[in-house]
């Protein structure tokens, strides 16, 4: 059995890996910690866990962690950074679920994230862990970045395209609506159900945090320069991403939906629809799921591709242990094959 540890477990997705977590058949639990929540069990803050976890928050010592095969951190951005060079000396293997390793390049990493970087010199090492682009590389990795949620969608509906050239990978456009979890559990006026339901609001439109994270995954994928403009909105909603991605096509006469199937093909996470299909973020709530579908809209020279995820999901926490499956040699899809809850 796999031993594993959770660092930050009050957080949204921290429960859901423990959601996950408990259910998985090559997993034991050994730690999940708090600083706010020390001493108490679990199942007094989670209590849908009841009968599942048994466990009580501690403080983030490493002489805990230290017991396990590997921690996820499920901390905000700047936390994991200080703790990971410990652990991986003491051999333990780390999935990071927040941003901290993403950015290959420090001053990049500083600008978005207004703090310097504690580790620089691991961030060569950190495998970004998009399991359709990197699988071979987190097999091996001791330290897997998770991507961000909007990353996840937005990557995966643009990756076919620019892969076989068949769009000017200068002029791209994503328009991504998320839930309100995609904030996280802290307390903020913006979220309150009387600031945030019945409306809708763009944000960050000068530029979002995973605008850099985005753009490296493409360029890592293409080999060439991506120009893209990245607007995130947020949605009346408890779960979700919803991508809409638009590029201008070079090759009208290219069928976007072979190219779409045959790179997903092997996939085990990554859905198709039918061409002209419209997916919904219900359609995934619950699972670690991606559901592609495009359209051209009158035929014309512009691709629309629709992505759907649960950002909690395949956006976080489910994505975070289809990397442990992979780093683990077990069956990629253990632990994930929970249906979508409908309605």
């Amino acid at each position: 059995m796999i031993k594993v540890g959770i660092v930050g477990g009050t957080g949204y997705t921290g429960a859901e890996l423990l959601r996950l977590l408990a259910l998985h058949p090559e997993v034991e639990l050994v730690a999940i910690t708090s600083r706010a929540e020390a001493g108490k069990r679990v199942t007094e803050i989670f209590p849908n866990l009841r009968g599942m976890v048994d466990l009580v928050f501690t403080p983030p010592e490493e002489s805990i962690l230290r017991r396990c095969d590997v921690i996820f951190f499920a901390t905000p951005n700047g936390t994991a950074m200080g703790m990971v060079p410990g652990l991986l000396e003491a051999g333990v293997r780390v999935i990071d679920l927040a941003a901290d390793f993403r950015l290959k390049d420090a001053a990049e990493w500083e600008q978005w994230y207004g703090m310097p970087h504690a580790c620089p010199e691991l961030l060569s090492e950190a495998v970004y862990g998009l399991p359709e682009t990197n699988r071979e590389a987190i097999r091996e990795a001791r330290l897997v970045a998770c991507p961000g949620c909007y990353p996840t969608a937005v990557q995966l509906g643009f990756l076919p395209l620019l892969e076989a050239g068949v769009v000017k990978p200068g002029s791209l456009i994503a328009d991504a609506k998320s839930g309100v979890s995609g904030a996280g559990r802290k307390a903020s006026v913006g979220t309150l159900l009387a600031e945030c339901s019945e409306s809708m609001k763009a944000y960050a439109v000068s530029g979002h945090r995973h605008l850099p994270e985005i753009r490296q995954g493409l360029q890592a994928a293409t080999g060439t320069e991506v120009g893209l403009v990245f607007v995130p909105h947020l949605t009346p909603m408890i779960r979700g991403i919803h991508a809409t991605l638009y590029a201008t096509l070079t090759r009208e006469t290219a069928d976007l939906q072979a190219l779409f199937e045959q790179r997903f093909a092997a996939e085990p996470f990554v859905d198709v629809l039918p061409f002209g299909s419209h997916p919904e973020t219900r359609s995934v709530k619950g699972a670690n799921v991606c559901r592609i579908a495009l359209h051209r809209p009158q035929g014309g020279g512009t691709v629309v591709v629709l992505s759907v995820i649960d950002n909690l999901v395949k956006g976080a926490a489910g994505q975070a242990v289809q990397n442990m499956n992979l780093m683990f040699g077990l069956r990629e899809s253990a632990g994930l094959e929970a249906i979508a809850l409908l309605p």
